[in-house]
């Protein structure tokens, strides 16, 4: 491989790149203004739930109760409804998601040491959020149980539970969003950039002038690849310093060790995006099979947005060809756990073996013969 006919092919390409706005912002700007996008816009977290009381005792035990569910922090009460049949319509409505019911008897039944029964009703129409919202509810209760045994000295607790999170203390699922945003994004964006370089070829009529140099098929994509490797280094660093500086996202790891990853990601995902090129011929095709190759598989089938022990086995089987899904441990190990290669090096060597593949693929489709 010559060195000089090498430098020579990555020049050209800089020299198209400065050419054409749209390339130059597709791989700058877009990534970043998708972090943000996407780190705003996607969140596990459910907060201020909108509740509404049914408080059929109306004592001062059945509004410390209700005071208690205020003081969360997750719930926002909407209405005072008087009567059951009214929880309907706010259900119906979309006005409230959760309903509280507090019995007749409540304060009675705790002033007589027998046990006081409330009732929740959650919109299960959207699965989520009704599940974490009961989850909320049984939490208080409990909290609010526990206070009242000790204020009445009824019963002593026999135990307490003092509970520990690692590596994400707030259970904030930005935390973990966005280190996988920056996974899924660059396996976007670098394997759209690439499934361009040679269609453009083709579709400007310069494939002539490359065919009738000596250059190899190697030293074309390598020579093409080298650009955009560069690029993709600093957007991985811009999502990286965007992560922490806007969304507070822990960076507890080595960066040279992300720098490698990235390195050994982006190599393979941009050959991907070189083989599309050169199977496809066109940029319109070129930039369809691109979304669908890394798009799709990027957000369904990497873990970012769906658990893979959840999937089905044929799903499960498929994630292991989706690179994405090996660079988002990294990420998310870097980010928030501070791990390197001693725990990741299974990831790292997978996505070695992804960066040969994605080079060979990437020489193999390509041709210098003109049809």
């Amino acid at each position: 491989m010559d060195r000089m006919r090498l430098f020579a092919i990555a020049r050209k390409e800089v020299l198209q790149l400065r050419r054409d706005p749209r390339s130059l912002i597709l791989a700058f700007l877009l990534p970043v203004a998708l972090l943000v996008f996407f780190g705003y816009a996607i969140t596990w977290d459910v907060k201020d739930i909108r509740m509404a009381v049914v408080d059929q005792d109306d004592s001062r035990d059945s509004r410390e109760l209700v005071d208690a569910f205020r003081a969360s922090g997750r719930f926002t009460l909407v209405a005072w409804p008087g009567r059951t049949a009214d929880i309907g319509p706010l259900l119906d409505r979309g006005a409230a998601r959760l309903a509280l019911v507090i019995p007749p008897r409540f304060a009675a039944d705790l002033g007589a040491e027998r046990t006081a029964v409330v009732q929740a009703i959650v919109d299960g129409s959207d699965a989520n959020t009704a599940t974490i919202s009961l989850g909320y509810t049984q939490a208080i209760a409990q909290q609010y149980s526990a206070r009242v045994l000790l204020q009445t000295r009824r019963v002593r607790l026999p135990v307490s539970a003092e509970t520990r999170v690692w590596y994400n203390e707030e259970l904030s699922s930005r935390n973990m969003i966005v280190p996988g945003l920056v996974a899924v994004i660059m396996m976007i964006i670098a394997g759209l950039l690439t499934s361009l370089t040679i269609a453009r070829e083709w579709e400007r009529g310069t494939m002539e002038q490359l065919a009738s140099t000596p250059v190899t098929r190697l030293e074309v994509v390598i020579g093409k690849l080298v650009p955009y490797l560069g690029i993709g280094l600093v957007d991985v660093a811009l999502c990286s310093i965007v992560g922490v500086a806007l969304f507070h996202v822990p960076f507890r790891g080595n960066p040279l060790f992300l720098f490698g990853a990235s390195l050994a990601f982006l190599t393979g995902t941009l050959g991907l995006g070189l083989f599309i090129s050169a199977v496809s011929r066109t940029q319109l095709l070129a930039t369809q099979i691109g979304m669908i190759v890394t798009f799709l598989p990027g957000f369904l089938l990497s873990g970012f947005m769906f658990a893979i022990d959840n999937m089905p086995l044929p799903l499960r089987l498929l994630t292991y060809l989706v690179p994405a899904r090996y660079f988002l441990v990294v990420t998310r190990g870097i980010f928030l756990k501070g791990v390197g290669s001693d725990v990741l090096w299974p990831q790292g060597l997978l996505m070695i073996v992804f960066a040969v593949a994605g080079l060979a693929l990437a020489v193999r489709a390509f041709k210098k013969e003109l049809a």
